[in-house]
């Protein structure tokens, strides 16, 4: 496990097992995945970020980063109207 996963789940509620068992992901993905999450976020918004990065990766073929711009644009336009 590189340095950055593990500096983003030192201090969380929600440990690695439970957002890969929740995300239906593997701890390799959330490895490769790690520098496209938010240390500072909170645990349901990175379950909401990683559910979003993967559906849009295996819906769309998405390379990472590719899937973590669409999702950040979308949260950019959710804060803009004020939802």
């Amino acid at each position: 496990m590189n340095a950055l996963l593990h500096a983003l789940f030192a201090e969380r509620e929600l440990d690695l097992d439970t957002l890969c068992r929740l995300a239906d992901v593997d701890l390799a993905w959330l490895d490769t995945h790690a520098s496209l999450l938010h240390p500072a976020a909170s645990d349901a918004w990175l379950l909401a970020r990683v559910r979003r990065l993967v559906w849009l990766e295996r819906e769309f073929d998405a390379v990472p980063e590719l899937a973590a711009l669409v999702v950040d644009l979308e949260e950019e336009l959710r804060r803009l109207r004020g939802g």
